[in-house]
């Protein structure tokens, strides 16, 4: 269950959801990598992640952004190419899905 909408003794009308439920296959990691270590993260990459209160998962890389994105402040030139970062999406085996939570803070490891 991922977001409760609607409480004991709520009158809820039909049809309406009570609950939503995010099945073990669709969870996945969303993270960012700077410009110059996008090559430790290619399509299939196995890396771990680790978050406050939970074991360790292991997840594979399953889309890298091929749109880059800046940090903030934006200022477009050669010294701050480090701020140039892109995202990528990481999904744990269906069986390790439930030990993450939607929007939880996480520390992503490359394998």
């Amino acid at each position: 269950v991922t977001a409760i909408n609607a409480e004991v003794g709520q009158v809820v009308a039909a049809g309406a959801p009570v609950v939503s439920v995010l099945p073990p296959e669709n969870v996945k990691v969303r993270f960012f990598v700077p410009q110059p270590e996008l090559n430790l993260v290619p399509l299939g990459q196995s890396v771990t992640i680790r978050c406050d209160g939970c074991a360790s998962v292991t997840a594979k890389v399953s889309h890298v952004s091929t749109e880059p994105e800046y940090t903030p402040p934006i200022i477009y030139s050669n010294e701050t190419r480090a701020k140039l970062v892109f995202m990528v999406e990481a999904h744990p085996a269906p069986e390790d899905g439930p030990a993450l939570r939607p929007g939880q803070p996480v520390e992503v490891i490359v394998q």
